[in-house]
């Protein structure tokens, strides 16, 4: 993929604005690849971009629909930027028509899959999976698991997550994942659960393919954080809390993930009917 030196100069500052706002790592890097992706497809520098020209060049993808989503919010915001920083006098990007969000389709892992996850998992394994599967960790949230994080107060353990954005959310454990998680930290010398390259710890791309790679084909690290949710959100119908577990801004996005147990949806018909 090449792009002119205005192109690449341009993301590059834009990174650095992005960066200078508290975005995530992860996030900056999607972003820096949508706008990568545009500058080689459109001639002109970002600069020259033309309203038509994004509409041309968006509609002409086959994307899923929340790629396109995506897409339209790094182009908003990459122009946003210009417009505040002098670079361009209006933005481009201003007209792209807003992409409807896909219904919500919870994919939990399935007890079976967890089970053959554990039965052939080592012991760092196990916890990364537990902690997937039981506490709803990110990939990312499972590596970074250090010592300093756990907290044990009058109701047991509980574990401090360093989650999207910077934000903390402390999520308690039961006593057989606090009990195995100490341990594993205890053997890893008592500092990273996980340790690694990657700032003293395993990368979360690392971690995320060492755990789908002990689950069934279809069945991803991230569908043991939506079984966590739909598992949650049964105790108590009450997606406030499910929101807080897994750390989301929004219970918009607590709700892609939780799978409406079909008892409830019965017993609602039922009592109608």
């Amino acid at each position: 993929m090449t792009m002119n030196t205005q192109w690449s100069e341009a993301i590059d500052r834009w990174t650095v604005s992005l960066r200078a706002a508290g975005r995530v790592e992860t996030t900056i890097g999607t972003r820096r690849e949508h706008l990568r992706w545009c500058a080689a497809a459109i001639p002109c520098g970002p600069w020259d971009v033309t309203g038509d020209d994004l509409v041309e060049w968006t509609g002409s993808r086959t994307w899923a629909r929340e790629t396109r989503r995506g897409v339209r919010a790094s182009l908003r915001s990459f122009y946003a930027w210009g417009v505040t920083s002098g670079r361009v006098a209006t933005s481009p990007a201003a007209g792209l028509a807003p992409v409807r969000a896909s219904e919500p389709r919870p994919r939990p892992a399935s007890n079976t899959a967890v089970d053959l996850a554990m039965r052939v998992a080592r012991p760092r394994e196990r916890v990364m999976v537990r902690l997937a599967a039981e506490a709803g960790l990110r990939r990312a949230e499972v590596a970074q698991v250090h010592h300093r994080d756990l907290v044990e107060d009058l109701g047991g353990w509980s574990l401090v997550v360093h989650g999207k954005g910077s934000r903390e959310r402390t999520v308690p454990l039961s006593p057989g994942l606090a009990l195995e998680l100490r341990t594993l930290i205890h053997n890893a010398g008592g500092g990273w659960a996980f340790p690694g390259d990657d700032g003293g710890h395993l990368s979360p791309r690392w971690v995320g393919k060492l755990v789908t790679g002990l689950l069934p084909e279809d069945v991803t690290m991230h569908a043991l954080r939506h079984r966590f949710a739909t598992r949650a959100y049964g105790v108590d119908r009450d997606l406030l809390s499910v929101q807080t577990l897994l750390g989301h801004a929004s219970p918009v996005t607590t709700r892609v993930y939780v799978q409406v147990p079909d008892d409830a949806l019965r017993r609602t018909v039922l009592a109608i009917a």
